[in-house]
């Protein structure tokens, strides 16, 4: 009988994953108690950090699968140089994270959860909230996720502009670059990738450029935003409020991000229960094509 093969997972996997991986492979958790000569697979959500250092010590390793569509944290070039796929989650997680997005902007505009806390308080005279519809919306990154923001935002919007790395074959207005899409936006919406050209892209001058009646939405990377030029922003009413799923170092949450013009969600973007079935039976279903000598449904080529 031929023995399972060896896949490691640097943390502990989520448990809509951690059984369907169970019965298929011999999975490890954490690095010290692995056999670093036979594992053959990587598994990790997008948070995982994947470098030269790391794949020195695994010296079988052929396929690293994303449990997730964020892999900022992983070098392809190291990974290209050993002939080792990357395979990601596509298409699992976008309906759920554009939903949350849409969420978290009526959330500031309507006061939603700072109204909830008022009256849980007791309270019932609270301040005027904004109105949604209307607004002039932006999108930074028109991917899957940006586009499926933009679909849902369309029909509140008065205006509807993106910018992305080129043009795209979409019925909204393409500006190109981001400190102009923040100037005509009165919502900026994140839905870029992250990396190197897009560290710390909304910074101080993008936010003064969105401006005092405007709110920013990050349901992308935390890395996208200056956060403290972000704290200052709202600190000093420069923009008008905040909604946020991702921040700069997670799971830390500065304190003066808790304000009532702030929404704030601990990274639940693809948090939902069909979300999460979908993502774990495509790391399933990666592993399993690659090892069968097929190309994996989720490869980053």
């Amino acid at each position: 009988m031929t023995p399972p093969i060896d896949i490691l997972a640097l943390s502990p996997l989520p448990d809509t994953l951690a059984p369907s991986l169970a019965g298929r492979y011999a999975t490890h958790i954490g690095l010290d108690d692995a056999p670093r000569d036979r594992v053959r697979a990587l598994v990790g959500g997008g948070a995982m950090q994947v470098d030269a250092a790391l794949l020195a010590r695994l010296p079988a390793l052929e396929i690293v699968a994303i449990h997730g569509v964020g892999h900022d944290g992983v070098d392809q070039a190291a990974l290209a140089a050993r002939g080792i796929r990357l395979a990601i989650t596509a298409g699992t997680l976008t309906e759920d994270v554009a939903d949350l997005a849409i969420g978290l902007w009526l959330a500031v505009e309507r006061r939603i959860v700072a109204n909830d806390r008022a009256v849980r308080g007791g309270g019932w005279d609270v301040p005027l909230a904004r109105r949604a519809t209307g607004r002039r919306i932006g999108i930074f990154g028109l991917g899957a996720i940006g586009r499926a923001i933009a679909a849902r935002a369309a029909p509140f919007a008065a205006d509807l502009i993106y910018t992305a790395r080129s043009p795209k074959d979409v019925p909204w207005r393409f500006v190109a670059d981001l400190t102009t899409l923040a100037a005509e936006s009165d919502v900026l919406f994140l839905a870029a990738a992250a990396g190197r050209e897009t560290h710390h892209a909304v910074d101080a001058a993008v936010l003064a450029a969105l401006g005092r009646q405007g709110v920013l939405v990050n349901v992308a990377r935390g890395a996208l935003v200056d956060q403290d030029a972000l704290i200052a922003a709202l600190a000093e009413g420069r923009i008008a409020g905040a909604g946020l799923d991702v921040f700069a170092d997670e799971p830390t949450v500065p304190a003066a991000l808790h304000r009532d013009d702030v929404v704030l969600s601990p990274h639940q973007g693809s948090a939902t229960v069909a979300a999460r079935s979908a993502m774990a039976a495509m790391v399933v279903a990666n592993l399993d094509a690659h090892f069968a000598g097929d190309r994996p449904p989720g490869l980053i080529d």
